[in-house]
């Protein structure tokens, strides 16, 4: 059963959690994909800027990240005070 989000996250213990993301269905975030013969890279980079746009509009910050063929980590640490735009409003 899904738990709350208040409860999986807990600033007091950690502001920094890891993340995974991966695909499905044999489908290829980045490189080069046997099965279709197609290349993906172009995909690392837009993932990249992606990554650092949303970083500019959540009260987060990405510590380290990793973009592999097929899945994606990333180490978040949680602004303890919020985003500073949203503070100041």
């Amino acid at each position: 059963m899904p738990r709350p989000r208040r409860t999986q996250i807990s600033l007091e213990d950690t502001p920094y959690y890891h993340c995974c993301s991966r695909v499905v269905r044999r489908a290829f975030l980045c490189g080069d994909d046997t099965y279709s013969g197609k290349n993906y890279d172009h995909r690392r980079a837009w993932v990249e800027s992606l990554l650092f746009e949303l970083e500019a509009v959540f009260a987060i910050d990405v510590a380290a990240y990793a973009v592999m063929s097929n899945h994606l980590h990333l180490v978040l640490r949680i602004a303890k005070h919020g985003h500073p735009t949203l503070i100041a409003r």
